[in-house]
């Protein structure tokens, strides 16, 4: 059965984690959150998107993962375990806070306590780093096909492999204090049908083709591994006695 057809009006979609169920059934910290900063979470493959006759130039993986990562950290454990700070944009906020100084210098100044001071930023005690650090493509690749009399079916696949590595780093002392890694599979599938046949005496050709195609977003599969990541990073950090559980 033929998937349904894509149509200009389907509207928009709120995407949700990969991993739902996982996410919420990480027990909750025994204390207060973790105050984190995620400064990057770069591709570190330079891989290009798999093509077999033309050269791509489109990278294979995004290059904003770090969007993902601070999502992780924060609807982990139903929203209990981390505190996360703005770093990504660092510049962005100190402009607009140097801004709102200026501001009030000007407009408040007649007041008799001088300017309103702006509240202090919030630090990290822990910085979470690491990256996109492999992407491998066509790790498992096959397919299967027959033909009859001038009527043929054939499917094929193949599997790429993405992986994640991310490390916590103390900013008291600058210890690594663990590192994880995590892979996840990207499946790619085609199948169809062609019918090559000739009727009366050779003289009429029918040919005739129907397929589709079904492939994993790429996307999807870097978000579950990152996911995936800040759960056993979490989970280490039980083992590690870093933090405790909540009873």
């Amino acid at each position: 059965m033929l998937p349904p057809r894509p149509t200009l009006d389907n509207p928009p979609s709120l995407q949700t984690s990969p991993i739902p169920e996982r996410m919420s059934a990480v027990p909750p910290i025994a204390g207060p959150k973790i105050t984190i900063a995620v400064y990057s979470f770069s591709d570190k493959t330079g891989q290009r998107k798999p093509a077999d006759k033309i050269a791509n130039l489109s990278s294979a993986v995004t290059q904003g993962a770090e969007v993902w990562v601070i999502k992780a950290l924060q609807e982990v454990g139903n929203e209990s375990w981390f505190e996360v700070v703005e770093r990504v944009g660092m510049d962005n906020l100190i402009k607009e806070r140097q801004l709102i100084r200026n501001t009030r210098e000007v407009y408040e100044k007649e007041i008799p306590n001088g300017p309103t001071p702006l509240k202090p930023m919030l630090f990290a005690g822990l910085i979470l780093e690491g990256g996109v650090v492999g992407y491998d493509s066509n790790t498992a690749v096959g397919g299967a096909g027959a033909r009859y009399l001038g009527i043929g079916v054939q499917t094929e696949y193949r599997v790429d492999t993405v992986t994640v590595v991310m490390r916590l780093v103390s900013v008291s002392t600058g210890r690594v204090l663990m590192s994880i890694a995590t892979e996840k599979t990207i499946a790619s599938y085609r199948s169809g049908a062609d019918v090559f046949k000739f009727f009366d005496l050779g003289t009429k050709l029918v040919e005739t083709e129907a397929g589709y195609s079904v492939n994993e977003p790429v996307n999807y599969a870097v978000r579950a591994a990152i996911e995936a990541g800040v759960i056993e990073l979490v989970y280490e950090g039980e083992r590690k006695e870093l933090w405790k559980f909540r009873k």
